[in-house]
């Protein structure tokens, strides 16, 4: 069961649906900062771009993820990517990850809207029970920031995956269930207002 194509939009980010016609913005978006050289996340180098495409629609069209381009509504700019993985139809939740940002996207109140966008589409309209995210134990600022949101630490998954170069990943799970979201979701909206960038 494929998924179908999504925009969701808010006031400073557009998630659009990935496609090939992204892949030299994607590019230039890794490139700031040489993201791919981070040894906590996977980020593809430019010559793996494509195949990183490839894999994620071929995920799409077996209703497995729901990947998007990250887009700073500003400059209009493509900055980073992000998707909804391990959807799970019949058990009403998903994950949210592969999340990436150029450097100069960073710090900005992106990441905040756009998990906004996706938290709000799984628990509002895609009547989620649960929404899942999973960060690499040596990853700080991203764990911070999932506590900060209300995620819910559940535990450590140990040598849960291989790195690019080779070493074990712990990963640490986090999530939000549905009868936390009221309370998550006017922490996010409220950070969205104070923000300025």
């Amino acid at each position: 069961m494929s998924i179908e194509p999504l925009i969701l939009e808010g006031r400073r980010v557009r998630l659009a649906p990935l496609s090939f016609e992204h892949e030299e913005a994607l590019k230039s978006a890794a490139s700031d900062g040489e993201l791919w050289n981070l040894h906590y996340t996977t980020v593809p180098p430019p010559e793996q771009m494509n195949a990183y495409i490839e894999k994620a629609l071929h995920w799409q069209e077996l209703g497995r993820e729901h990947p998007f381009v990250i887009v700073d509504r500003i400059s209009e700019t493509m900055v980073g990517t992000t998707r909804y993985a391990n959807i799970a139809l019949e058990h009403r939740k998903r994950e949210i990850g592969y999340t990436w940002l150029a450097q100069s996207a960073q710090r900005t109140s992106i990441n905040t809207e756009a998990k906004y966008l996706l938290l709000k589409y799984a628990f509002e309209e895609m009547n989620c029970i649960r929404v899942d995210f999973v960060t690499d134990v040596l990853n700080e600022r991203s764990r911070a920031a999932l506590a900060r949101i209300g995620a819910k630490e559940e535990g450590i998954l140990r040598n849960h995956m291989i790195m690019p170069n080779g070493r074990y990943r712990d990963s640490v799970s986090f999530s939000i269930i549905e009868a936390e979201w009221p309370i998550v979701k006017e922490k996010l909206e409220e950070k969205l207002l104070q923000s300025k960038t």
